[in-house]
């Protein structure tokens, strides 16, 4: 484990991987060759309907390839679920539980039933106040903009610490 410039933890990364991966739904029809360096940013661009999404779907879990293999850090992860996967990922909808508070919803970057130690408690602080939302901790989303939304899924993932972080128009919602 590293630290960045401001003393956080941080992981170096795992290289990713998808070794003649090819998935299909309906009229669309994929094939995924490639390797991500561990510790590297790698922004994917392509017009809708490129598959970009369904890359990193691939990726976490969340889709399973029709052949080929995805390997994070060397590792076949195929038969893995989303939850066993070295990846962290912010979705285009920020995918944020609408009954729970702010403070909560991150919460569940460390712990999904909520069971949070001092240790956690201070992370989550940690995170808003690194997006800027130090002092909406109680607020529910529905009590946000949405570029606040977006920051809470943003301290979600940072504060999980996975090696692999997957980022899907993560700041389309966010102003300068």
């Amino acid at each position: 484990m590293t630290r960045d410039n401001n003393g956080i933890a941080a992981t170096k990364g795992l290289a990713v991987t998808l070794d003649g991966v090819s998935f299909s739904y309906g009229e669309a029809s994929f094939r995924f060759d490639v390797e991500f360096a561990a510790g590297r940013i790698t922004a994917i661009m392509g017009p809708s309907g490129s598959g970009k999404s369904t890359l990193l779907n691939l990726v976490a879990g969340f889709e399973s390839p029709n052949a080929g293999k995805v390997l994070i850090g060397g590792i076949d992860v195929d038969n893995a679920p989303p939850s066993a996967r070295p990846v962290s990922m912010v979705f285009q909808e920020n995918n944020l539980f609408a009954h729970l508070s702010v403070e909560a919803n991150v919460g569940l970057g460390r712990s999904p039933s909520l069971k949070l130690t001092a240790d956690d408690h201070r992370a989550v602080a940690e995170a808003l106040g690194r997006v800027g939302l130090a002092g909406k901790e109680k607020r529910l989303p529905r009590e946000l903009s949405g570029g606040e939304r977006q920051r809470v899924a943003l301290a979600r993932v940072l504060i999980r610490d996975r090696p692999v972080l997957l980022l899907d128009e993560p700041f389309a919602s966010l102003g300068p």
